[in-house]
């Protein structure tokens, strides 16, 4: 860690003031909502060795788009590119900033502040690239570390805020955003694992509270501030699809409408919010009121292929709950050539689609749903070391297929709507059918 006098000097010879810094990052980020995704970043690019925030941002569109291609050089120079930012970020933290002694903390600037919290932020990132890219333990257990500092840092920042002894500096709002982001993310998070994993994290110093998360999040993400965007995302992910895959399948519908449509009004063509739209369209199953708004987010910009797959997989279920088996076909073709997710599942509904329709009934493209079935186990890939479930439940379904005699799945689809907590929308569409 820099010491007193090096963080003293990083601060003094940089160029912009922190207020100036987060203003332009703020401009970036608004052309980034706003599909012009280059734009945002040649504006970002200039400053990305002189100021933390710019770094950051710099480091994290880049770290979203390595998350929609999952292509491993994108991950690898997201990666790269978080590290130089922590560096950054370093050079303007203080020496054994333990917040937690009251003389450290009152000595720190407004812009050491800043620091800590963006510097977690690194490490957090940091953290969720390794368990994306690395399959081994040794880096399974790195990232674990990157996870464990980035949440002290936070505690402390947390504690340190809310505490007389801080000073809050005219960039306090922005402070703000970044520990609710980061504390509201931990505790939403953590909340998702299961009971007695919970109590062992808990008993590590972690904390999941699911409600204090959520409110962290709220606060943060209806907030003009940097982290609004992503703690808005972080909880529409929550409403919209955490909460429909892994609970009851029912998202929160109002609190996502609510949340979207200050960003709806400000960025009326921003594909993101399009997209987060859409879904809670379907998951309310206005089918055609969906369809037509992930469209629109596709139409909305071309810059980022990657985010028309997310599109895509949506589109592919609509047209699934309105029973068009060869359009739900042609989005699952689209993904199975263009995505690298889970190129396992893709086939796999490919195949599945195909065998909802007559035997009689012509094949798109000459496709087979025999041999489509039998490619499924060969394409299976690991995230974070392990295999998505819904992936291992397509493989060993598909494993039917390999006899010369296959025994036939009499309904595929509906077995795989079951699986992602989607049989609910395909009743609202069909009625009593």
């Amino acid at each position: 860690m820099s010491n007193g006098k090096e963080a003293n000097a990083a601060e003094n010879s940089s160029q912009m003031t922190l207020k100036e810094s987060l203003d332009e990052c703020m401009e970036a980020l608004d052309l980034f909502l706003n599909n012009q995704f280059s734009e945002s970043l040649d504006k970002l690019r200039p400053r990305v060795n002189e100021s933390m925030y710019h770094a950051l941002i710099y480091a994290t569109v880049l770290e979203m788009q390595a998350m929609m291609t999952f292509q491993p050089e994108d991950i690898s120079n997201a990666g790269n590119t978080m590290k130089s930012a922590q560096e950054v970020c370093q050079r303007f933290r203080r020496k054994s900033a333990v917040l937690s002694n009251k003389s450290v903390g009152e000595s720190l600037t407004e812009v050491q502040l800043h620091a800590e919290a963006c510097y977690a932020e690194c490490q957090l990132q940091r953290a969720a690239l390794t368990f994306l890219q690395d399959e081994n333990m040794v880096s399974f257990i790195k990232g674990g570390m990157k996870v464990r500092n980035s949440y002290l840092i936070y505690k402390e920042l947390h504690t340190f805020t809310k505490s007389h002894s801080c000073n809050k500096g005219p960039c306090h709002v922005h402070l703000e955003g970044g520990i609710s982001f980061g504390i509201g993310a931990f505790n939403l998070t953590l909340s998702l694992f299961p009971p007695r994993i919970l109590k062992v994290l808990e008993f590590a110093g972690f904390s999941g509270d699911k409600e204090y998360g959520l409110s962290l999040l709220h606060d943060g993400a209806t907030g003009m501030n940097l982290r609004s965007m992503l703690c808005a995302l972080l909880v529409l992910c929550y409403y919209t699809f955490l909460t429909v895959i892994l609970g009851t399948g029912e998202g929160d519908v109002t609190e996502a409408e609510k949340l979207l449509k200050p960003f709806r009004l400000r960025y009326p063509r921003g594909a993101i919010f399009l997209f987060f739209a859409g879904r809670t369209e379907e998951i309310k199953g206005n089918i055609d009121e969906a369809i037509v708004l992930f469209e629109d987010g596709c139409k909305a910009q071309q810059a980022w292929k990657q985010f028309h797959h997310m599109c895509y997989w949506e589109l592919m279920w609509c047209y699934s709950y309105k029973r068009d088996w060869k359009m739900a076909y042609f989005y699952a073709d689209l993904l199975s050539k263009e995505s690298r997710w889970s190129k396992a599942m893709y086939v796999y509904m490919k195949a599945a689609y195909l065998s909802m329709l007559p035997i009689e009934e012509s094949r798109p493209f000459g496709d087979n749903e025999v041999d489509l079935f039998r490619q499924v186990p060969t394409l299976k890939q690991k995230i974070a070391g392990k295999s998505p479930p819904t992936e291992k439940f397509a493989i060993r379904k598909a494993r039917r297929y390999k006899a010369r005699c296959p025994i036939r799945l009499p309904v595929p689809v509906l077995e795989m709507m079951y699986m992602w907590n989607g049989l609910q929308y395909d009743h609202q569409t069909s009625g009593a059918d």
